[in-house]
């Protein structure tokens, strides 16, 4: 019995600590206080209400003794985050006394005082959505608000926001607010909460006050703020932030980080204005890596680059021309130059008994397969096991038994192959394509056509020799002779609105003497090499050559090309596609769906914008009859908006697992091609185990899809549990041919360029979006669409547009004469640092390794030594060092 009492005991004091804070009745809640507090607060809370007592005295000498006493007060006392400070408190009940007695107040500088002390009670007191705090800031005196502390600055910055919004509907004035958001946004600079000023300057419409408040020790981060923001934001406010952000890199010389914005922006303007301003002419050679790198046709002229030795020295590398020479340069370091033989791929050892048995035969279709997984595996190295010949054997020997193991279009692909094999070495390859150009079999010819499209690609020559060994053979009569020509020109050109073979390429697409196929890869071509232009003239074009077409040919699988071609003209260029868009409604209604989706989807590619995606899934929720060809597009355009950032992206591949769940059968053929595009070169377990299950599905088009979309996810990456998943489906499938292609296909894309290879068209710590290297991707998924009358037909060479997209995932040091350096990295998970305090780590679980290093899917690189400064603030590519004139040895 005698425990009772003692166990309530215990709890009693306990009830009266909790129930302190929570806002009873003031009776009961005074009764607690007087019994808890310490004689310190008592002696504090009587002093206070002396105060407010003599602030209602008659007398203003004691009026602004008092005032100023609870100035001080609040203003000395800082309490922990969480509990309201002590002052505040106490003061509490007497708020509703101050604002009466502060209303029969004369005007004075009492006055003002107390509507200071007022303004910060209000923190605490004011109603929800009174905005008492800012009403009595205004009131007060033009003090420094800094001085009441933190909390009360961002209280009053979240209440000015909302003041703002009301006056702009009300069309009131502004220039009180705006007094006070200089001082704000003034205080939060100093105070390194550069988030919280940004965020308070686009409520007010008013970023351009950033300029002025930026200084040297700030700028980086607030510049990283804007930029990440920036695709959270809807237009035009986006682009405005990304404008800010460039100025403030401009004021502050930051010339390498301003060039990202500008390419971004996709503004040439700025870009030339970046080079005029900036007078080192190491710092212009690490400018043109990152233009090259982005693939963006760029003339430097006499006010860029004075001088004419470095004027074409830097031209040089905008053109690409060192490119082979550095990707040869990583793979010699890494000692993979040794060719790679599609058995080395396979590895049909590894594999039970009866798959290795079947695989033996010799059919034509096993050997396309084997030409394509050569091509892709030794991409670069210029030397293979099929196609080039080592100088002992006879000339001509075994690269002749290869090519004609291949039948009629198979040979276009194994010609071609050629200059995947020698891509970038423009010289050596064009040199050993050359003999098939004697040829008397025009499907070799064709592919060797091709061959020096691929052999040219990224790659921009000022003799242009693409365009003078393809030319003449556009206008030829067989079919897939002009069809090699014209892809050629199409990756030869990519991106460079070259102007002549505009002329040349046109009039095909008016002609009604072309064959369909033709006119398909010629919309494809300028497509292209206008990507992104927006140019009327090319639209144009391809909209009449869509019109003049027949009902029957519309119906034609490779018809779907000409809607794409027009779409990568407006790539990424969001409203500008708006009047292509209306005319493309008066289509024939075969194809008016699928064109709008089609323009849709490249107009707003890599933007993120939230809307369209919502847009998209709405035309695939629809249940449609079994003809509907648009919803295909539709999907693939979920992907290509939502790859813009990473928060999207996880939605976006969310949304597409409840597509596969209740979508018709033709959405679901394109959801494995639009998980390959979000995850490109980026083999994320989730979507890996999806696809894999996707790829024993009962319907082969989705299965085929899944399957090559393995390949794209691990593209280059080397991926074993993705290469091991291939191997057992080359087991499983190795009865159906269609289906093992498209195996060895991915087996040969997972392995791209032994591993040194990336299909990513992001760059520039995943910030920039290279528009040919989308295009490429974009025409080999929409071919992927329908596999079997395009990949698995005869137009397996749409696959070669991928190397619109090939890239070395590698980080080349070099120094000033521009030779690779070899200097220890840090290679790491990038960890994403926007709004931290202090300077956090941007990588983690890093190891250190020397250049050249390959970078992974999200890896970030930084220099693990004080020696060398880097002349871009990303480490990726090519990256020019510098010596550090302040190092020391320490030994």
């Amino acid at each position: 019995m005698t425990i009772d009492p003692k166990a309530n005991n215990g709890a009693a004091p306990e009830e009266a600590t909790l129930k302190v804070p929570s806002k009873d009745p003031k009776k009961k809640k005074d009764e607690k206080k007087e019994e808890d507090l310490s004689d310190e607060d008592l002696a504090l809370k009587q002093q206070l209400e002396l105060y407010v007592e003599r602030v209602q005295d008659s007398d203003p000498g004691v009026q602004k003794l008092a005032l100023e006493s609870m100035r001080q007060e609040i203003r000395t006392s800082t309490s922990s985050m969480t509990s309201v400070p002590k002052p505040l408190k106490f003061l509490r009940p007497h708020y509703g006394t101050l604002k009466a007695y502060y209303e029969t107040m004369a005007d004075s500088d009492l006055k003002k005082y107390l509507a200071d002390i007022l303004s910060v009670l209000a923190l605490t007191m004011s109603a929800e959505g009174e905005r008492e705090s800012l009403k009595y800031r205004l009131l007060g005196s033009e003090g420094d608000i800094g001085s009441w502390g933190h909390e009360y600055v961002r209280n009053l910055a979240g209440e000015i926001a909302q003041e703002y919004t009301k006056r702009q509907i009300e069309e009131a004035p502004i220039d009180d607010l705006m007094e006070l958001v200089q001082q704000i946004v003034a205080f939060h600079m100093k105070h390194n909460a550069e988030p919280e000023a940004v965020d308070l300057l686009m409520e007010v419409e008013d970023l351009d006050l950033l300029v002025e408040h930026v200084d040297a020790t700030n700028f980086k981060r607030t510049c990283l703020y804007l930029t990440s923001s920036a695709s959270y934001l809807p237009g035009p406010d986006d682009m405005l932030v990304l404008d800010i952000a460039y100025m403030i890199y401009l004021k502050f010389e930051e010339y390498p980080s301003a060039l990202r914005i500008a390419l971004f922006l996709d503004n040439l303007q700025y870009v030339k204005q970046i080079f005029t301003s900036c007078d080192d002419v190491l710092q212009k050679k690490q400018f043109c890596y990152i233009l090259a790198r982005h693939g963006v046709a760029f003339e430097l002229d006499e006010e860029m680059v004075a001088d004419d030795d470095d004027r074409e020295a830097l031209q040089d590398i905008i053109n690409n021309t060192k490119l082979s020479e550095g990707y040869l340069t990583l793979a010699r370091d890494i000692e993979v130059m040794e060719p790679k033989s599609p058995e080395d791929i396979y590895k049909v050892h590894l594999l039970d008994g009866r798959a290795s048995a079947g695989a033996s035969v010799d059919s034509a279709r096993q050997n396309l397969a084997a030409t394509f997984v050569n091509a892709f595996v030794n991409a670069g190295f210029g030397q293979d096991k099929l196609m080039t010949v080592p100088a002992e054997a006879s000339s001509g020997g075994s690269t002749g038994s290869w090519l004609f193991k291949n039948k009629e279009h198979g040979k276009t692909s194994a010609a071609a192959s050629l200059g995947m094999i020698l891509l970038w070495d423009v010289d050596s390859g064009l040199a050993q394509i050359d003999k098939y150009f004697h040829s008397n079999d025009n499907h070799v010819i064709a592919g060797a056509l091709l061959g020096v499209g691929i052999v040219n690609c990224g790659i921009k020559n000022d003799c242009d020799p693409a365009l003078a060994l393809l030319g003449d053979y556009v206008g030829k009569d067989d079919s897939s002779v002009r069809i090699g020509a014209i892809m050629g020109l199409g990756l030869a050109y990519a991106g460079t609105q070259n102007e002549q073979i505009r002329r040349k390429l046109s009039p095909i697409l008016g002609d009604a003497k072309s064959p369909l196929d033709v006119i398909a890869f010629t919309a494809i071509s300028l497509g292209l090499i206008y990507v992104g232009s927006c140019n009327e003239e090319v639209a144009q074009a391809i909209i009449f050559a869509l019109m003049d077409r027949s009902d029957s040919e519309l119906g034609e699988p490779l018809t779907r090309l000409l809607p794409l071609g027009l779409g990568l003209l407006y790539l990424g260029k969001q409203e500008s596609v708006e009047a292509t868009a209306e005319v493309s409604k008066t289509f024939n209604e075969k194809i008016r769906k699928y064109c709008d989706m089609t323009l849709l989807s490249c107009a707003y590619a890599g933007t993120g914008n939230v809307l369209k995606v919502q847009n998209l899934l709405g035309h695939c929720a629809q249940h449609l009859d079994k003809g509907e060809t648009h919803q295909g597009p539709a999907v693939l355009g979920i992907a290509m908006v939502a790859m813009a950032e990473e928060l999207g992206l996880e939605m976006a591949i969310r949304s597409l697992e409840h597509l596969l769940q209740y979508g018709e059968q033709n959405i679901r053929r394109a959801v494995p091609l639009a998980l390959g595009l979000l995850c490109i070169s980026n083999p994320k377990v989730n979507v890996m185990d999806t696809l894999s299950r996707l790829s024993h599905d009962t319907d082969s088009e989705v299965a085929m899809a899944a399957i090559i979309s393995l390949g794209l996810i691990g593209a280059g990456t080397n991926n074993a549990r993705i290469a091991g998943m291939l191997r057992n489906l080359s087991s499983y499938y190795y009865k159906e041919a269609s289906l093992l292609f498209c195996v060895r296909i991915a087996q040969g894309l997972v392995h791209l360029g032994k591993g040194l290879l990336t299909l990513a068209p992001y760059h520039s710590d995943r910030f920039l979006l290279s528009p040919t290297a989308l295009a490429g991707l974009l025409i080999m998924l929409h071919a992927c669409l329908d596999m079997k009358s395009i990949i698995l037909g005869k137009y397996h060479y749409v696959l070669y547009f991928l190397v619109l997209a090939m890239q070395p995932r590698m980080l080349l040091a070099v120094d000033e004469n521009l030779k690779p350096l070899s200097v220890p990295v840090r290679v790491g998970q990038a960890v994403d640092v926007v709004g931290q305090a202090g300077r956090p780590k941007t990588i983690t679980g890093f190891q250190t390794h020397s250049t050249p290093v390959l970078l992974a899917a999200g890896d970030r690189a930084e220099l693990a030594t004080e020696k060398y400064i880097p002349l871009s603030p990303i480490l990726e590519g090519f990256v020019i060092l510098k010596e550090n004139p302040e190092y020391r040895d320490d030994r």
